[in-house]
């Protein structure tokens, strides 16, 4: 039976999802002269593919993420996608040359940065799951250590690189809408549904995994398997987001804190729909100021950034628990 807040909660994510589809046409709409209609949406139609599918994936992995490590003031990135994606190009970058093909072309760049993540999420996550014992407190820890781990690395590499590399560098280095690979978005959104496609099963569970591992078990769960199956989920969506469109720290911090406060629900099919309007909502409405306020001066990961930044302050003022 449907409750009056699971009614109220459909009402909002309508709501949510007419902000989102009016935010995406002001995007394709605004400033655009008649005479050169086709021209245009030829560049933003491909740009606005690229912030949904970002969106999409960061979303819907944050909640699924927050929900895993039972905290909702954490994000996937310390799982170390980010950081390793700038550790790749920066390698790439210092061992090859930023006139190398590997920099240069949008397909084998994104190939490069898919597999080494991919590859890196599965064995080092699988692995460090079944070592700890299948405690998700000790591989966010040992996520934490990865990110410095990786950071160092590109600290390193960055203070011996040519400056002129460097600056070239810089550029690949932030989240940017500017110059989109259209080529590549049939294949991550090949890849995201694919991916949850094969964990349907366990995002169904969700709302019996969060009830804790006592619980989940005694009602027929196989709660470790569950688990480390979404995390790792986690991780290659987050690798594709990143891959796509580059490194978004606070994304996912942000809207699925909003998600969670606007629906306050137990229900993940709500939360992720709404983390994922959130997105839609702040990526695409950030780029319409970006391109159209700011005249492309300051790309949209600063206004993520300082915004995450202090929201994130906000919820560790303002919440009693962890």
């Amino acid at each position: 039976m449907k409750t009056a807040a699971y009614r109220a909660n459909v009402r909002k994510l309508i709501l949510l999802a007419a902000l989102a589809a009016l935010a995406a046409a002001a995007y394709l709409l605004v400033e655009v002269d008649p005479r050169y209609a086709a021209f245009v949406m030829r560049l933003r139609i491909p740009k606005l593919i690229v912030m949904l599918i970002a969106a999409f994936a960061i979303g819907g992995a944050s909640i699924v993420f927050q929900s895993v490590i039972n905290n909702t003031i954490v994000t996937p990135c310390l799982l170390g996608m980010n950081s390793l994606y700038t550790l790749i190009h920066t390698a790439v970058v210092f061992a090859a040359g930023s006139g190398s093909v590997l920099a240069v072309n949008g397909n084998i760049s994104f190939a490069v940065d898919l597999v080494i993540m991919g590859v890196t999420a599965t064995l080092i996550y699988s692995y460090l799951f079944r070592k700890t014992n299948h405690n998700v407190l000790y591989v966010l820890l040992i996520g934490t250590v990865l990110t410095s781990f990786f950071t160092s690395i590109q600290s390193t590499l960055t203070r011996v690189m040519d400056p002129n590399e460097y600056d070239t560098l810089l550029s690949t280095l932030v989240a940017s809408f500017s110059n989109v690979n259209a080529e590549i978005i049939l294949f991550a959104i090949v890849l995201l549904a694919v991916l949850v496609f094969l964990l349907r099963r366990d995002l169904a569970l969700l709302n019996v995994l969060t009830l804790g591992k006592a619980q989940a078990i005694n009602l027929g769960v196989d709660y470790d398997k569950s688990i480390r199956r979404l995390l790792l989920g986690v991780t290659l969506a987050i690798a594709v987001a990143t891959a796509v469109v580059g490194p978004i720290s606070f994304m996912g911090l942000i809207v699925a804190n909003l998600a969670r406060q606007l629906l306050k629900t137990y229900r993940h099919s709500q939360l992720m729909l709404g983390s994922i309007f959130f997105g839609m909502i702040v990526l695409v409405g950030g780029q319409l100021i970006v391109e159209h306020v700011y005249s492309y001066a300051i790309p949209i990961n600063v206004f993520i950034t300082v915004g995450g930044g202090i929201y994130f302050l906000y919820l560790l003022l303002t919440k009693r628990k962890v």
